[in-house]
């Protein structure tokens, strides 16, 4: 492949590669580190089922953004009562914020770890950074922006080709996962640790970002509308969305891949277990992995949180604006999408104040994962109740196979909230 036609397709991706790279932020650093260093390779499984799950479930949203013209909250008022829409929206902004807290406050601590200091500063430095740039930036820019903070995940490869890793036995235990089983560990530790590789991996926030995103790319192309009827540009857009999301979300589940095998290979196999952080696992990278890997890892951290809080903070003011009917949109400026812009600010101050105050970010993304785990079901059955409609996809509508991952992807996540429930 040639350099223009690399070009080509790099510049096709957009929506599905920012949506997976925002999915491996601190919080899910985080779970993914806890991941490697109690279970070591065990769990690898986990992000094998989730991949084809993941694209699956986003390629829908995607689709429902670019078919419709409109977000997934818009659509899920065309089925809902509007007090389902309204309840599943608030738990979505609340799941958000809380995750936003978390996601900041793991970058103050890699702050600190990397150039000493107070967190608080750094705290408030980022919080600050996040609102200013979501303000302040054309959709455009902020679309190159985001892009180019994908790249920060590649630090998790580079931690990975920095140490010795035994492949043959992350197979063996991934595939097998009997094959090893954690001492001390219950299975009803093993039941809530699955259940946070599948909360963390497939959340009801990149679900409304994608197809926000869709929206408003498709909305700088006047003609997209009347074009969208013709079955040769349908199909190279529905293709279009298609390749973004397999990579954004293949590219996500190797990233993640590259986290739990780094921590499980420095951490686990040299006696530390116990890890709640992310960036506690930036640290404990430190004495047995050397500068390097922890350098890189903290920075990792601090790059995909840039990333991933205007996305939490920008997918809950898509989905509030939807429901109330407000003009919105990254391409809109300030004054004409005040209400947009006042949910991302709120959002990110709130996020950023907890973070501030010192909540437990364990507890805290223990009350987000609950929160997404228990939209996260009723939203998936709406969005195939959305994909298989006629009266609202057209001729567009899901494909049978399309159909079968996004079932099973719903099926998966309703298992999931079971188990989570039944383990509490």
């Amino acid at each position: 492949m040639n350099a223009r036609k690399i070009n080509e397709f790099a510049g096709r991706l957009g929506p599905g590669l920012i949506t997976g790279a925002a999915d491996d932020d601190p919080s899910g650093i985080a779970t993914y580190s806890q991941i490697g260093s109690q279970f070591r390779f065990g769990l690898v499984w986990t992000l094998l089922l989730t991949t084809p799950l993941m694209i699956g479930i986003q390629m829908l949203s995607a689709r429902i953004g670019w078919v419709t013209g409109e977000g997934l909250a818009a659509n899920m008022a065309k089925l809902c009562p509007r007090w389902l829409t309204m309840t599943l929206v608030f738990l979505l902004v609340v799941a958000n914020t809380i995750n936003i807290a978390a996601d900041i406050g793991a970058m103050g601590e890699a702050a600190r770890l990397i150039a000493g200091g107070h967190p608080v500063l750094y705290v408030v430095g980022f919080g600050a950074l996040c609102i200013v740039s979501q303000v302040s930036f054309s959709y455009e820019r902020s679309v190159r922006v985001l892009k180019w903070l994908t790249l920060a995940l590649f630090a998790y490869v580079a931690v990975i080709l920095s140490v010795d890793v035994p492949w043959r036995r992350v197979a063996l235990e991934g595939l097998m996962p009997w094959a090893y089983f954690p001492p001390g560990v219950s299975a009803r530790d093993y039941a809530q640790m699955v259940v946070a590789v599948l909360g963390t991996t497939i959340s009801p926030y990149l679900f409304f970002w994608q197809a926000a995103q869709e929206v408003e790319d498709a909305e700088r192309r006047p003609q997209a509308a009347q074009l969208r009827s013709h079955p040769e540009y349908a199909a190279e857009h529905l293709s279009r969305i298609k390749a973004d999301t397999f990579v954004g979300m293949s590219f996500s589940n190797v990233i993640a891949l590259c986290i739990v095998v780094a921590t499980a290979v420095t951490l686990n196999m040299r006696g530390v277990t116990d890890i709640q952080s992310s960036a506690q696992a930036a640290e404990a990278l430190r004495p047995v992995a050397g500068e390097f890997a922890f350098a890189i890892f903290a920075l990792g951290i601090i790059g995909t949180g840039l990333l991933a809080v205007p996305v939490l903070a920008g997918s809950a003011a898509y989905a509030v604006s939807e429901v109330f009917g407000w003009k919105h949109g990254l391409s809109r400026g300030f004054h004409e999408a005040r209400g947009f812009y006042a949910i991302i600010i709120a959002a990110t101050l709130i996020g950023t104040l907890m973070s501030t105050l010192e909540v437990d970010p364990i507890k805290a993304l223990v009350w987000s994962a609950i929160v997404n785990g228990v939209i996260s079901v009723p939203i998936m059955v709406v969005m195939m109740g959305i994909g298989q409609s006629e009266r609202i996809m057209g001729r567009l509508t899901m494909s049978l196979r399309h159909r079968f991952f996004g079932w099973a992807a719903t099926g998966v996540m309703g298992a999931a909230v079971i188990v989570m429930f039944a383990t509490a």
